[in-house]
């Protein structure tokens, strides 16, 4: 597979230049609804009735807004490390937080860089397909989320765009319900739950292992 979705990386890397450690740095317009994303990304945690201390990486982190909020919002059973493709990325969130751990690398090249964790949450790494094809996108996509099942150990989230809408813009990702979930159940497990239910036009799964 050639790596047309540097081409994603690219744009999040312009988005920074522009608008600095923001959320319109990386390209989430507004603010409220970034928190309710963050908010639903943690909630996976909840299947273990947030008691017990558990591992996260934040793959896609950007410049660790995540750990921003989880932070604030009393998630301090969390061993928190980030993962960026971009170094521009994890630079600034290294800065940030130096006593957390950050990865600078490409899983597609190299999976075996990084441990396996708890949980991985994957928030806006699949909501922009930029110049890619709906099949490049969804090859991408299915490659990536193989991986991050084989890396955690209870279980994972992302969030895609919603097909379920006026009108799709070419620039994002709106994968079907039906596609996805005939993916998960053939290839990785039936124990996953959709959710739609945070008012966005989006939404977020949780990919179990039991």
């Amino acid at each position: 597979m050639d790596k047309k979705y540097t081409k994603i990386v690219t744009h999040y890397e312009d988005c920074l230049e522009k608008h600095g450690d923001t959320h319109l740095g990386v390209d989430w317009p507004n603010q409220e609804d970034v928190y309710k994303r963050y908010q639903v990304m943690l909630d996976i945690v909840k299947f273990d009735a947030n008691t017990q201390p558990a591992t996260l990486l934040d793959f896609g982190c950007g410049t660790a807004h995540l750990l921003e909020y989880a932070q604030k919002t009393g998630y301090d059973n969390l061993t928190y490390s980030g993962l960026d493709i971009s170094p521009r990325f994890v630079g600034v969130a290294q800065k940030k937080f130096p006593q957390n751990h950050f990865y600078c690398v490409d899983v597609l090249e190299d999976k075996a860089a990084i441990p396996s964790f708890d949980y991985i949450v994957m928030n806006g790494v699949f909501t922009e397909k930029r110049e890619l094809s709906f099949d490049e996108m969804w090859a991408y996509f299915t490659r990536l989320i193989t991986i991050v099942y084989e890396k955690c150990n209870k279980g994972f989230a992302f969030n895609v765009m919603s097909k379920n809408v006026d009108w799709e813009r070419d620039d994002l990702f709106h994968l079907s319900y039906d596609l996805l979930s005939d993916f998960l159940c053939k290839n990785l497990t039936r124990n996953h739950i959709i959710r739609n239910d945070y008012g966005l036009y989006e939404y977020t799964v949780y990919v179990l292992k039991k």
